[in-house]
């Protein structure tokens, strides 16, 4: 009797929307009025004491189970969750654990392993054919994924106003797409660097395929280990700062300004809280170990901090909510391939990964911002007026 009170007071406050659930007696109770928009089933109790340890973790582990079950929309359910006031997203009450995080060299090396080397092979399945993982740039509403994930690259490299012969570092270079644009297209010298082993062999592999050794370099290195003396006219970062840690966002500001030129030109690009900075209890333990999603004044306040300046700064919230829904159809369209690969659980925690992000974004609880900074007075180099960013 106490363990169904207790879940109907978190459920009732857990969402937005009108749901029905079916309890594990097999007795099924409305929340909110009109027409349910999802039901779900939950085939045995959740201990009490562990969804008030931590709830996201708890549901998160449940549906990977199998002990969770959705009939209708997953990502506008968990939605409906960010936006209610109340909910085990926003109460303390169910936030009382966080997994340990370790952000040395040798564990950031282990995180980023634990997630990007989980094989090319299952990466190829579902991204698009430049190999990117990160926010898409829908310039179009008929952009495919393949277009919009072309435009964010030529995006970025055009805020950077770049010029032949000059040097670019791409920090967290990923597959490689844009380091590798860079050289092909705008015939800047890159130097990539990353520490998934997986990418690296792949970067490596296409530099000889394209012949651009003369122009680009990929590195499996930590981005702290860098030369000191060694400086760049540009410096991009997609999708990086998420991972480097509270503790560290100085330090990561601090090695971009340290490798940046007098009067160079950085674009970072990554997953920016404007509400401040947070991170999430079972994203952390199974997706991305060590994540934390910095604020945006966090991050403002170390650029300025380290003697940079910022000429441009643009949310684009709603393009990574499509590519996650877009990246989760094309993973739902190969689940029997990854089933060749993982087991079920795998396949359920991945699929409610990019459910979730979308919801995420979907709701504003999180937005991905690019920064265009410059060492030096804001701009200095940069034409006038924004129109250089969209001319081709």
């Amino acid at each position: 009797m106490l363990e169904k009170t207790f879940y109907n007071e978190f459920l009732k406050r857990s969402f937005t929307i009108p749901m029905k659930v079916t309890f594990w007696d097999g007795k099924t109770k409305q929340y909110g009025s009109g027409t349910p928009q999802a039901h779900i089933t939950i085939h045995k109790a959740i201990p009490i004491k562990e969804l008030r340890r931590n709830a996201s973790i708890a549901l998160g582990e449940a549906y990977m189970d199998g002990t969770i079950d959705v009939d209708g929309n997953l990502e506008d359910l968990i939605t409906s969750a960010y936006e209610a006031a109340d909910s085990f997203f926003r109460n303390k009450k169910f936030i009382h654990f966080l997994p340990k995080t370790s952000h040395s060299e040798k564990a950031s090396k282990a995180d980023v392993q634990n997630h990007y080397d989980i094989g090319n092979d299952f990466y190829r399945l579902w991204l698009d054919k430049t190999m990117t993982y990160s926010c898409a740039y829908f310039e179009k509403p008929t952009d495919s994924l393949y277009q919009a994930q072309e435009n964010k690259i030529h995006h970025i490299l055009k805020k950077l106003n770049p010029q032949s012969d000059k040097r670019l570092l791409d920090i967290g270079c990923g597959w490689g797409t844009l380091m590798l644009t860079a050289a092909a297209e705008y015939n800047i010298k890159v130097v990539g660097v990353t520490l998934s082993q997986e990418q690296y062999e792949y970067v490596q592999n296409q530099i000889t395929k394209y012949g651009l050794e003369n122009l680009a370099e990929v590195r499996l290195q930590d981005y702290r280990e860098l030369p000191a003396d060694e400086k760049f006219d540009y410096i991009t970062s997609v999708g990086m700062f998420e991972h480097v840690g509270k503790e560290n966002l100085a330090e990561y500001f601090a090695t971009i300004s340290k490798h940046l030129a007098d009067d160079g030109t950085a674009l970072i690009h990554g997953i920016t809280r404007q509400q401040g900075g947070a991170t999430n209890g079972w994203i952390n333990k199974w997706i991305f170990p060590g994540g934390y999603i910095p604020g945006l004044t966090e991050n403002i306040q170390h650029i300025l901090d380290q003697n940079m300046q910022i000429y441009d700064v643009e949310a684009l919230r709603r393009h990574y909510q499509r590519t996650l829904e877009e990246w989760d159809k094309n993973f739902r369209k190969v689940i029997p391939e990854v089933r060749e690969l993982f087991d079920e659980n795998f396949v359920r925690m991945w699929d409610l990964y990019l459910q979730a992000c979308a919801a995420s974004f979907k709701a504003g609880n999180i937005d991905v911002v690019q920064y265009l900074i410059s060492k030096g007075p804001s701009g200095k180099n940069l034409p006038m007026t924004r129109d250089y960013m969209y001319h081709n």
